[in-house]
């Protein structure tokens, strides 16, 4: 933010939390986007083996309910959790590029090289920035609604933040 402060560019951050990460990832997506990256079809079968063999039962004053299935999110604790929910944000992370590709998104410019970026993710976190425009803006919250229309993760709109330099206030409000 000093950065873009400094060079009096005007720019969006936005900060993402996605509402119980693991816990909403859509199964069928996952598998579709592995095969898609070109995972052996053993490896997906594998995968999709440990999606059918999970259970769940919930604690009531203490004692375990019935077992039942699950129909969708990662496994918490489970080693490979964190490598399948990296290629569900791979998706994201495609349309995000795409969305630059084709001018559509317009990311920042950090140096006279045009090394421009539009994306930044880390484990669960999600950080997209860009130039402030509402056209920019709106491409963005696009991608985001058919994102989890897909892989049925949702912003939590409580802890995500929307940071911007060099905007009017009036055009913030609007915005926001």
């Amino acid at each position: 933010m000093d950065w873009l402060k400094k060079r009096k560019k005007k720019a969006f951050l936005l900060k993402i939390d996605f509402e119980k990460a693991y816990d909403n990832v859509n199964w069928h997506f996952l598998l579709s986007m592995m095969s898609q990256m070109g995972f052996p079809e053993k490896w997906c079968t594998w995968v999709k083996g440990i999606f059918a063999s999970s259970r769940a039962s919930i604690l009531v004053n203490g004692s375990p309910t019935f077992q039942f299935n699950s129909e969708k999110g990662l496994r918490q604790g489970d080693p490979l959790s964190p490598f399948l929910f990296l290629i569900v944000m791979e998706c994201l992370s495609w349309m995000l590029d795409k969305a630059k590709s084709i001018g559509e998104h317009r990311g920042i410019s950090w140096s006279a090289n045009d090394m421009n970026i539009n994306h930044i993710f880390y484990a669960d976190d999600a950080l997209i920035m860009g130039e402030w425009s509402r056209s920019n803006l709106q491409c963005t919250a696009r991608i985001l609604r058919v994102f989890y229309l897909c892989s049925g993760l949702r912003i939590n709109l409580h802890k995500s933040n929307l940071i911007y330099s060099g905007s009017v206030r009036i055009m913030r409000r609007l915005i926001a």
